[in-house]
């Protein structure tokens, strides 16, 4: 008597999408985060289209029973002669120059402490690194006193020149030239007869375009958003960045001064919520860039 055994089947394996474990706590905790970033970008948008009555009279998460956007937007455009314009314009000249600048610093300093060995490399490296640990606020004021004895508080140059340096940028530019521009297409280069510098602007700077997008928008950033650094280096209101503009608004409707309106606050606010849309056009248009910068150089292959 013989027996048919059909051979049994291995168990079948699951993919990667089966294997994955949802967390109820991780999932909450992840929209409590969510919820952390954007419910104040939710409420800027929804005050400015309130007048300043209603940002005290009614619910701050919702809309009043009189939008005025486009009011709000055209008030803030065409008060005190139209000066949010020139401070826009202001804004943007800081932030573009200094990001243009600190990247390319960075990626200069970063390839040459990635590809060249010279006496005191570490040492130079561990000072940058001893840098990133000094807070901007602690410099303003040795800043400051610098650039009184050379002429340069109140003109454009207090803003740009102290934005150029870029430790934390020198750093990631570092790590990410070690991966991405290889030794054999320098070697290769340097035996062709190209000089050091021309390896550098037309070999070197193309392999370290993501990591230079990723510094140049931190410096962005970075630079649109300081405000100490222009308050005490400022003082003709018509070099002031958006920051330091609209906190002179915001002075002015606490305070009465001349010039304020009675809808100065919602100005403020609607001012607020324009001066934050070239930073999110400008990482929705690098982001694939920026984000391939940031995960270079984290893995060694």
């Amino acid at each position: 008597m013989t027996t048919d055994r059909s051979p049994t089947k291995p168990p079948a394996r699951r993919g990667p999408s089966s294997s994955r474990r949802r967390s109820t706590p991780l999932t909450i905790a992840m929209l409590a985060v969510l919820a952390y970033f954007l419910l104040p970008l939710f409420w800027l948008l929804i005050a400015s289209t309130k007048s300043t009555q209603d940002l005290f009279n009614s619910f701050g998460l919702w809309f009043s029973d009189a939008p005025q956007l486009l009011a709000n937007v055209k008030e803030t455009f065409t008060q005190d002669d139209g000066v949010f314009v020139q401070w826009l314009l202001n804004t943007l000249l800081y932030a573009v120059v200094s990001a243009l600048g600190a990247a390319l610093l960075a990626a200069a300093a970063g390839y040459g402490f990635a590809k060249f060995r010279f006496r005191g490399d570490r040492a130079a490296f561990n000072l940058v690194l001893g840098a990133v640990m000094v807070p901007t606020t602690a410099l303003a004021i040795p800043t400051y006193l610098l650039f009184a004895e050379a002429g340069l508080v109140n003109t454009p140059w207090a803003i740009i020149l102290p934005s150029l340096v870029n430790p934390f940028g020198l750093y990631l530019m570092r790590v990410y030239a070690q991966d991405a521009v290889p030794d054999s297409i320098l070697e290769a280069a340097r035996i062709d007869g190209a000089g050091e510098a021309r390896i550098f602007f037309t070999i070197a700077l193309r392999l370290l375009a993501p990591g230079l997008v990723t510094v140049l928008l931190f410096t962005l950033v970075a630079t649109w958003n300081n405000y100490f650094l222009p308050l005490i280096m400022l003082n003709d209101p018509d070099l002031y960045p958006i920051t330091v503009g609209l906190s002179s608004w915001a002075a002015q409707a606490q305070n009465g001064g001349a010039g304020a309106s009675s809808d100065m606050l919602a100005l403020v606010v609607t001012g607020s919520l324009i001066s934050i849309l070239p930073l999110v056009a400008a990482f929705l248009l690098l982001q694939r860039y920026w984000q391939s910068g940031l995960a270079a150089g984290g893995v060694k292959q």
